[in-house]
């Protein structure tokens, strides 16, 4: 087993088999992928983890600040929390199992099995749990610890599973592509660093795909590096339904590089910290989200964000105003980062929007599954219907421990078929690309996501840039033909899931983060030709990526 939390590195590249053989393949290891690996484990499965990750910090899991919504006293009052903050576009029964599976998922798994030490009210030991509130939460059901929730849930969350005998985790190790045959996952292609083959085959009786977001597609993200859409592209070109993926999350608080001098790095400021008494001013000082949104800074996302956007524009910055929080105390983590970067929080912390969170993704049902037979996907990369046009605050770390446990209780009812499929040669007939080559690609392709699908869009502006994203993938089409590499095809991936938003935005009408302006700058009502539930169905995903290429 290679560890994640210890920090053992990897074996070398020859001692990876010819091919792996599990009952359940989880490729991902965020808190989806780990609840996959636990409930399939729990169930009797033999079970292999693959994950791009080299530390826990390199999955965006580890990363989440405010902290875990969960059901109190009036489950109604979450649900309705849920179907308003995603703009009318909720799945109602995706919104039912959330809530109700929230108390038992958290007290099973966080609680119980992992002991994680959430913030109290007190010092003693049964001081009750410390419930903060966030944007859109009509009241305080947040369960955190300082704004550092993701590393205290996943950092022992892979200790537990290391110490599985059920599990095996392949740290530093990509998938390339899905195992396919007549409709069915039969596993995946994974990287090696053989001297004599650059991939080996998985085989798996159901795989579960949990690789997280998109931020690399952006210039400006939330996300660690390498969320490069891979379980969405691979999905896709494996012929999977993908939806909603025109509904793409900016945060609208993370640090302001270009208030500092030098190169600091950008770090999210939590929403909770709007939630005990931050305000947002502009570069005049003056409060403008009372006059924005009735719930001011405690508004959905989409609208805070946009409000951000627009007072930078006007006024030349954004500060959040924390006179009113003992910032320090409150948020200790977010205080030394501050202290880091040279910003006296006393002054207020400037903020600009970024990319957070694809509220789209793999289309799958309450169970996890998708269109593919034995393809999970649970996470980020799916589109439970959870979320609709616009998520609301602290229920990602929730949605993916509730579709994780499920998904993976109902993939460890399949057996491995090894026979069933021949595993693809990897292709590696050129020689390698130049170093910066998919540098250079990303840019390119960074640069056409931030400006044509970001926090306002034009119709004309994405039929623009969609023609630009399919060339690129061209381009890079013809490189993948005869090299297999990890950066090459994440620059696919990241090209097949661009184009995949891009498809969707422009035939869906506008909604919570779809927000599409005409020419003038006002809102477009009408919307675009939107078709038969366009950008869904596994074969319009497929004709949108390009032809599978194994």
């Amino acid at each position: 087993m290679t560890g994640l939390t210890d920090g053992a590195a990897l074996p070398d590249g020859g001692d990876a088999p010819e091919r792996y053989t599990a009952d359940v393949l989880v490729i991902g290891s965020g808190i989806a992928g780990c609840a996959a690996a636990l409930a399939a484990a729990r169930e009797g499965a033999d079970v292999l983890v693959a994950t791009k990750a080299e530390r826990p910090e390199d999955a965006a899991t580890d990363w989440a600040q405010g902290g875990i919504a969960v059901t109190q006293s009036d489950p109604e009052a979450f649900a309705a929390d849920i179907r308003a903050a995603g703009a009318g576009e909720t799945d109602p029964e995706a919104v039912e199992v959330l809530v109700e599976n929230a108390r038992e998922a958290v007290d099973d798994v966080l609680l119980d099995t992992l002991d994680v030490d959430f913030d109290t009210t007190g010092d003693d030991e049964d001081a009750p749990l410390d419930l903060g509130r966030e944007a859109a939460h009509s009241e305080r059901r947040i369960l955190h610890v300082d704004a550092e929730t993701g590393r205290h849930v996943l950092r022992p969350f892979l200790g537990h599973l290391e110490a599985h005998d059920g599990v095996e985790l392949l740290a530093d190790t990509a998938a390339y592509d899905l195992l396919t045959h007549e409709g069915r996952v039969h596993g995946a292609l994974l990287e090696t660093t053989d001297e004599e083959r650059s991939a080996v085959p998985a085989y798996a009786g159901a795989t579960v795909v949990a690789t997280g977001g998109i931020g690399s597609l952006y210039r400006d993200s939330t996300n660690p590096d390498g969320a490069t859409g891979d379980g969405i592209a691979m999905a896709a070109l494996a012929g999977a339904d993908v939806a909603d993926a025109q509904y793409v999350q900016f945060h609208p608080t993370v640090f302001d590089t270009a208030a500092v001098d030098g190169d600091a790095e950008p770090f999210l400021v939590s929403e909770a910290v709007r939630g005990e008494g931050g305000v947002l001013r502009d570069g005049d000082g003056e409060r403008f989200m009372t006059e924005v949104h009735e719930d001011a800074e405690l508004a959905p996302r989409d609208v805070v964000a946009r409000a951000v956007a627009d007072a930078r524009e006007a006024t030349g910055e954004v500060r959040l105003d924390v006179s009113a929080v003992d910032f320090a105390e409150e948020f200790p983590g977010l205080a030394e980062k501050c202290e880091a970067r040279g910003v006296d929080p006393a002054d207020g912390i400037p903020v600009a929007p970024a990319e957070h969170f694809l509220c789209g993704g793999i289309d799958v049902d309450t169970r996890g599954r998708a269109s593919l037979d034995r393809l999970f996907a649970a996470g980020e990369c799916a589109r439970t219907g959870v979320h609709g046009a616009n998520r609301l605050a602290s229920t990602s770390l929730l949605e993916g421990l509730v579709w994780g446990l499920r998904a993976g209780e109902t993939a460890a009812g399949f057996e491995p078929e090894p026979s069933a499929v021949d595993a693809p040669e990897p292709r590696d007939s050129d020689p390698a690309l130049p170093e910066n080559f998919a540098h250079g690609k990303f840019h390119r392709l960074r640069d056409v996501m931030t400006d044509a699908f970001g926090l306002e869009r034009d119709r004309e502006s994405m039929r623009r840039a969609s023609a630009v994203l399919r060339r690129l993938k061209g381009e890079v089409d013809a490189y993948t033909r005869t090299r297999t590499s990890r950066s090459l095809y994440e620059l696919r991936n990241a090209s097949v899931t661009a184009l995949l938003i891009a498809k969707a935005a422009v035939e869906a009408e506008p909604a919570g983060t779809h927000h599409v302006v005409d020419a003038t700058g006002e809102t477009d009502a009408d919307g675009g030709d939107r078709g038969d539930e366009a950008g869904s169905d596994g074969d319009e995903a497929e004709r949108a990526a390009g032809t599978p290429e194994r």
